[in-house]
């Protein structure tokens, strides 16, 4: 048994599918009840696939038989369909993990560290993962690390707008690169959410401004910042949104 969809309900623009569960049955004269089977899966009717259904319903030799109730009247039988249409999606939202990040690094020297005065500084705008973020470092740590540590936070820019209900997942390495050009980084990973109202998240304390100082400034006093995106997540919406 099966069943096709009039194809003129598929001339849509844009194209869109119709996606059904099917419940096909055959009346029983003798029992005055209708045999039904259900396709387990729901069917998705579109301008490629018109006509779904079953390859078996009833085995002929019991069908035929006019003693099982199926044929009545001399050569009467009863068949029908149940069409349960799903409501079409109006709102959807994709989520994609990106982790081929292109270009996923970005580095920023601060010059002359000891002799840096501001309470902050930001670094350039850089693009990755489709979105556009900023550093911003706390040469001397933030109020909750003051002359003790160094403050490092990941900013997405403000150019960046984002729907109420958006989230974008990063996971991100920041490091101090060793001057001596070895292995030894100051590193820490960043794994976050950000959100309209939560566009920035780092580290009051990410390294000691002493061990910093003492380890960390290259010969012209500078200080080497690293960071390197592993994942940035991407979504998509329906248009209605």
């Amino acid at each position: 048994m099966y069943v096709e969809i009039d194809s003129t309900n598929l001339l849509s623009t844009p194209l869109t599918d119709v996606v059904a569960c099917l419940i096909f049955f055959v009346y029983n004269k003798k029992t005055d009840k209708y045999f039904t089977i259900r396709d387990t899966e729901v069917k998705r009717f579109n301008a490629l696939r018109t006509v779904w259904g079953l390859s078996q319903v009833l085995s002929l030799e019991t069908f035929n038989d006019p003693k099982n109730g199926y044929i009545f009247e001399g050569d009467q039988c009863e068949f029908g369909v149940d069409v349960l249409v799903a409501p079409s999606l109006t709102k959807w939202e994709v989520v994609s993990f990106n982790q081929k990040i292109s270009n996923p690094k970005f580095s920023w020297t601060l010059k002359k560290f000891k002799e840096l005065k501001e309470e902050f500084y930001d670094s350039v705008k850089f693009l990755v993962g489709g979105r556009q973020w900023f550093l911003k470092v706390y040469p001397k740590g933030d109020i909750r690390a003051r002359d003790k540590s160094l403050s490092i936070y990941l900013f997405l820019s403000k150019s960046e707008t984002l729907n109420a209900e958006e989230k974008i997942y990063t996971r991100v390495h920041v490091r101090l690169l060793d001057p001596l050009g070895s292995t030894h980084h100051v590193a820490w990973t960043l794994t976050y959410w950000y959100t309209k109202q939560n566009t920035g998240y780092g580290w009051d304390k990410f390294a000691s401004l002493d061990k910093l100082r003492a380890q960390y400034l290259d010969n012209e006093g500078s200080l080497n910042i690293e960071i390197e995106f592993a994942v940035v997540s991407s979504t998509k919406y329906s248009p209605s949104v």
